[in-house]
């Protein structure tokens, strides 16, 4: 199963729509909402060649941690979803990324 869907269409670590970085970790240490988070793993293919080869495993990415301590998800920093979706259109930087599968905590 895919942990990472990726919107972000510049990213060097999306192949089709699937996260193939080592390891995401989504941050926003006091996020309100989701453009308030950010995926730490973004690089942009204008500048970093496309890496979609992971080396750690074999396959999409599995490895994702959050430092978004508001996000209701977030279990001692690690994302206790089965799988998040990463957004961002025309992304130049990481911060112009974010987690859509973010929820504040109540």
């Amino acid at each position: 199963m895919t942990k990472i869907n990726c919107a972000v269409p510049e990213c060097s670590h999306n192949k089709e729509g699937v996260c193939y970085a080592n390891c995401v970790d989504i941050v926003g240490s006091s996020a309100k909402a989701d453009y308030d988070t950010a995926c730490s793993a973004y690089l942009n293919k204008l500048h970093y060649a496309e890496l979609t080869n992971n080396t750690l495993s074999e396959g999409a990415c599995n490895c994702l941690k959050c430092s978004v301590a508001t996000c209701s998800f977030n279990g001692n920093n690690l994302c206790t979803l089965e799988a998040i979706q990463v957004s961002g259109q025309a992304a130049d930087f990481y911060t112009q990324t974010q987690c859509s599968s973010f929820k504040q905590q109540n």
